[in-house]
């Protein structure tokens, strides 16, 4: 979470770019995260370096061995005049990251001219990073204004964040500065939300993990910490293959946010993932049987123009609302006994229409709906204060639901206000350990916060999957006094305040 301090540091950032002509907050944003990237792959190279110099053993680098190679690492320029800093950034560094190939930058030449290594000639692979990055352009105006918001970024990671998930707190917070993020469902997902998430699914270095409405690669990049974290000394060179490469698909409409999701997945040893310009539900995306996991947290709002929408998932549920169809599309891409955890608003899990009866059934009869898991409305604030769920479900197309586990989350650490202040009630911890353990919820209450309801009742309830429909709460009796004792104290009272008046008339 970023703190009031580092919130005063950001807005002092942004308006020395506002006062430099850039007012566009999504321009604002991508040329901040072009210079955090550049910043980022410096302390790579930093971790690097040290790792050489603790076993003696050769790394790869991501800067050219060469003057001009090493003349565009952050720790080398950020100390220079401001006019030497602005030249090294906009001639060298930027076309250099705009060329970078498999996780390495290109030397370029004093005069700003590309030299191209043999082994990165010609059209080789096109990368996810190589194609979006094509058309960024660099756009600080000045080299005043560029120096102050290196300055500036220094400043926040030496002293503030050097520990944090920068890049996607960082980001978050600034969403919140554009006036249009709640309808472009650009919302980052809050990071231990998650992380929760993604230990409900417990990825492995074998998965194909996909997010169909990526926006950062959030998701993504918490998939690969989770395998990193389990299996990083087991894996073989071929999962590792398959863990720079194909494990990780995103696709979005923003090509801003593209450019965004290949850096992050870059910086998390991730060179070769599967970014794509794609809207999910189109008839542009065909892809079926493809993927065993899915991870996301899909559009909420608006809906889409039915002609586009793809002919196999207005069979499942013939509505324009993206996040029904999205149901839909993550039952499609999944390979059978493929799984997926997604974020949905309340409405899909009790709304009445026959688009949001057929999906809830279609999850409830044909696949595993194994849990429910409701979330308080707070935790996307303050952004947005939407009530959500998480679903999580495996595809079978063979039915599979025998109980669906429900669990009503009261509290995620921190506070349900717009401040989202850490506090110690933390559900979480429960849910996975719950999760992962079921056979041990049969005896629970509905009373209690975790419960298993049976396939039947859900169906006899119209497939509401709405908690509230089967908790039960314990209502304790409160005993009154007799009516007569009742009015007895309330003529007292009137006597009382009568009384109080007439001594207040006689002081008048």
């Amino acid at each position: 979470m970023i703190t009031g301090a580092i919130k005063n540091k950001v807005d002092k950032i942004w308006t020395d770019i506002w006062a430099g002509g850039i007012t566009n907050p999504l321009t604002v944003i991508e040329q901040l995260t072009y210079l955090m990237f550049i910043r980022s792959l410096d302390e790579k190279e930093l971790e690097t370096e040290e790792f050489e110099h603790m076993t003696g053993e050769k790394m790869e680098k991501i800067f050219p061995q060469t003057p001009t190679g090493q003349s565009m690492r952050w720790s080398k320029f950020k100390n220079s005049d401001p006019r030497e800093i602005y030249d090294v950034i906009s001639r060298r560094v930027f076309p250099a990251i705009k060329n970078m190939h498999r996780g390495r930058l290109p030397d370029i030449t004093e005069q700003g001219e590309l030299v191209e290594a043999d082994e990165t000639s010609g059209s080789e692979e096109n990368t996810a990073f190589a194609r979006y990055m094509q058309d960024a352009m660099f756009l600080i105006p000045t080299p005043q204004v560029l120096q102050k918001i290196i300055t500036g970024l220094d400043d926040l990671y030496e002293h503030d964040i050097s520990d944090l998930d920068m890049q996607g707190d960082l980001y978050e917070y600034m969403l919140g500065k554009l006036a249009t993020a709640g309808q472009n469902g650009q919302f980052r997902t809050p990071k231990h939300i998650r992380e929760m998430m993604v230990e409900l699914l417990q990825p492995t270095p074998e998965d194909t993990i996909c997010d169909p409405a990526c926006g950062t690669a959030g998701f993504l990049v918490s998939a690969s910490e989770y395998i990193r974290k389990h299996y990083e000394d087991t894996m073989t060179q071929e999962q590792w293959e398959h863990f720079s490469g194909e494990a990780f698909t995103g696709f979005d409409t923003d090509r801003t946010m593209l450019r965004i999701s290949a850096m992050n997945l870059m910086l998390h040893s991730i060179s070769h993932p599967e970014i794509d310009y794609k809207d999910s539900v189109s008839k542009q995306n065909e892809i079926r049987d493809k993927f065993t996991l899915c991870l996301a947290n899909p559009p909420f709002k608006g809906t889409v123009d039915a002609e586009s929408i793809n002919d196999n998932l207005k069979a499942v549920t013939n509505t324009k609302k993206t996040e029904l169809l999205f149901l839909a599309l993550f039952l499609r891409m999944l390979k059978k006994g493929g799984r997926c955890a997604c974020i949905v608003p309340d409405g899909v899990l009790f709304g009445s229409s026959k688009a949001h009866k057929a999906i809830r059934k279609e999850l409830v009869e044909n696949h595993h709906l194994r849990a429910v898991i409701s979330m308080p409305s707070g935790v996307f604030k303050p952004y947005a204060g939407v009530s959500t769920a998480v679903l999580v479900f495996t595809k079978t197309g063979a039915g599979g639901t025998d109980r669906v586990w429900f669990y009503d989350m009261q509290a995620d650490g921190f506070s349900l206000d717009d401040k989202r202040s850490p506090v110690e009630e933390n559900d979480i911890p429960d849910i996975i350990r719950r999760f992962h353990n079921l056979e041990q919820e049969a005896e629970r209450k509905r009373t209690e916060k975790s419960f298993l309801v049976p396939k039947q009742e859900i169906a006899d309830n119209d497939y509401d999957l709405s908690i509230n429909k089967y908790k039960k709460v314990d209502y304790v009796p409160v005993e009154y006094p007799p009516t007569e004792e009742i009015l007895k104290d309330l003529h007292a009272l009137e006597a009382e305040i009568t009384t109080g008046l007439k001594e207040l008339e006689g002081m008048l």
